[in-house]
């Protein structure tokens, strides 16, 4: 269990981000619909289609341990994957990552939209993991890029995701503080 401290819109400030627990099926399954309803209203009618990620995905990701919710006061306003250790989908990029170093990858973000800074808690679990970060994106998620490149994102080049759709690759090295776009 960890404990952020930032303030969020009539919320206590302190958020925990867990583990994703069996119990928290529902929450999280409307969660995501949510999240794909509001990505179609906002010009990405492409991204997570035919229900992704569905329900077994979302099993799976729990029982691996790499699927996490943000909340406060037992209510969950955020839910992301986290896999530290290499993407095979990463592997081929056209483009070049920031490094070779050992990384991290955030995958499935979404949330409720009841507060803001989901991105903003998920980064700062995930760089107490690993400093290294890397997340993709489809082209039609305007909002996802500009967060991403607002906390320090660089685009780094286009990787396929299993489906063969492509995706913009992000990657934030946390240990140093320079901002260089290699992909434009």
């Amino acid at each position: 269990m960890f404990l952020f401290d930032k303030q969020v819109m009539g919320y206590n400030k302190f958020m925990n981000i867990r583990k994703t627990a069996f119990g928290d099926l529902t929450i999280v399954s409307e969660i995501y619909s949510f999240a794909r309803d509001f990505m179609r209203k906002k010009g990405n009618p492409k991204q997570w289609n035919n229900g992704y990620p569905d329900e077994e995905i979302i099993i799976s990701d729990i029982k691996k341990g790499v699927s996490y919710v943000i909340e406060n006061n037992n209510e969950i306003f955020g839910v992301f994957t986290f896999i530290a250790g290499n993407d095979p989908t990463y592997e081929i990029i056209q483009g070049e990552w920031l490094n070779n170093k050992p990384y991290g990858t955030i995958h499935r973000i979404a949330s409720s939209n009841k507060i803001n800074g989901i991105l903003n808690y998920c980064l700062d679990f995930c760089k107490l993991k690993i400093d290294n970060i890397r997340i993709d994106t489809h082209k039609d998620n305007l909002i996802m890029q500009h967060l991403l490149e607002k906390n320090g994102f660089i685009k780094c080049g286009i990787i396929v995701c299993d489906d063969g759709t492509p995706r913009i690759a992000y990657q934030k090295d946390f240990s140093i503080n320079e901002k260089t776009d290699l992909f434009e």
